[in-house]
């Protein structure tokens, strides 16, 4: 199916699709997804989050068991793609710094950095640094605080802002009350955030095109916020159950067997709210029934490990290789949408055909 939209750039990487993979941690999306997405003409993500667990030094090495399997997927997925990689790393992990330079010395084309504000990102680049560096924020204000930050500190803005609203699956850059209040949606967040970047795009004389992110499921959506402004979309839970999703078949069934109302805002030992399938894990952990174990990785810096109930990476490390009972999934508010495993490309088909469909219905409408 032809795409009958804009394309996506980014500095001078140029997607066919406006579409983003969202990087999904703790080994859902690594390079099988990555490289199948970029070569469906998309961005496909590697996250950075848990990366090294199949590493045998895992436990006791930790920085150097994550960089070595952080270098070697990079790699792997570009033996099997041309298409613009990038590398999901969250500001909270520990090891933020050793996986900033590892990316950018594999030359990788994107470092996508949320979950806290990257101000030092950009000491990290230069004259010679091909990496494009964009922050995923959760509001306007955000957006021109960093934008503002990096041009006046480093002289460097954004190459793009990824905006993730509430309905985004995994940690969530909102408190509940946030969550559940009507007036903060994904589209105003957008909206503001392009109005906000302005002064920086214009002292910097650089274009910083704003993705959305957070609840987008079909081409549809992909249409409406293309046509509020947004450069593009980022989109996680839809490429969760396809052939080439790095997560076991249990993992994705997980998301094929959901209901809507199985999808729920979770508090997790990171401190932060998280949207997640609600399982017998996590019921056992909300009646009480689980307790607090020795951290062996200290991977994020904001975990309360004195009270935690469960190590988070050891729960979504079990539920990424299909053992649920001894773990769960994060997924965005649409998870329940997914109906069968497929692959990338007859995913990339499928959001062609709803985004043209879209455009052509404006059209239509337009024209009467």
């Amino acid at each position: 199916m032809l795409w009958t939209g804009n394309g996506l750039k980014i500095g001078d990487l140029n997607a066919r699709l406006p579409i983003i993979q969202g990087g999904m941690g703790i080994g859902i999306s690594l390079s099988g997804l990555a490289a199948a997405v970029a070569d469906a003409g998309g961005v496909g993500v590697i996250s950075a989050a848990g990366i090294g667990m199949t590493e045998k030094d895992y436990a006791g090495n930790f920085v150097e068991s994550n960089i070595r399997a952080l270098k070697s997927e990079i790699r792997k997925a570009r033996e099997k793609t041309k298409g613009v990689l990038g590398v999901n790393i969250m500001v909270a992990m520990s090891n933020f710094t050793e996986m900033v330079k590892a990316a950018i010395e594999e030359k990788i084309d994107i470092i996508f950095a949320g979950a806290g504000l990257p101000l030092s990102l950009p000491s990290f680049i230069g004259p010679e640094t091909r990496t494009k560096i964009v922050p995923i924020v959760s509001s306007a204000r955000a957006a021109a605080l960093i934008s503002k930050r990096w041009f006046e500190k480093f002289k460097y803005a954004p190459d793009a802002i990824v905006v993730e609203g509430p309905l985004a699956g995994g940690h969530l850059g909102f408190s509940e009350e946030q969550i559940k209040d009507p007036e903060i949606r994904l589209e105003k967040i957008a909206a503001d955030t392009i109005f906000a970047i302005r002064e920086t795009e214009e002292k910097s004389g650089k274009t910083i095109p704003v993705i959305a992110a957070g609840g987008i499921y079909s081409g549809a959506d992909i249409f409406q916020f293309m046509k509020l402004g947004a450069s593009g979309v980022q989109m996680a839970t839809r490429f969760v159950t396809t052939v080439e999703c790095d997560a076991s078949d249990g993992f994705k069934q997980t998301y094929i067997d959901c209901r809507e109302d199985d999808i729920r805002i979770i508090e997790s030992p990171v401190g932060l709210p998280g949207r997640a399938i609600v399982n017998d894990f996590l019921i056992d952990v909300e009646s009480g029934k689980k307790r607090p174990p020795k951290c062996p990785y200290h991977c994020i810096i904001t975990c309360k490990e004195e009270s935690s109930p469960y190590c988070i990476s050891l729960a979504l490390m079990n539920a990424k290789r299909g053992r649920m009972k001894s773990g769960f999934a994060f997924a965005g508010a649409n998870a329940y949408r997914a109906e069968e495993i497929t692959s990338v490309q007859e995913v990339m088909e499928t959001l062609a055909s709803e985004y043209n469909e879209a455009a052509a219905t404006a059209s239509a409408d337009a024209g009467k």
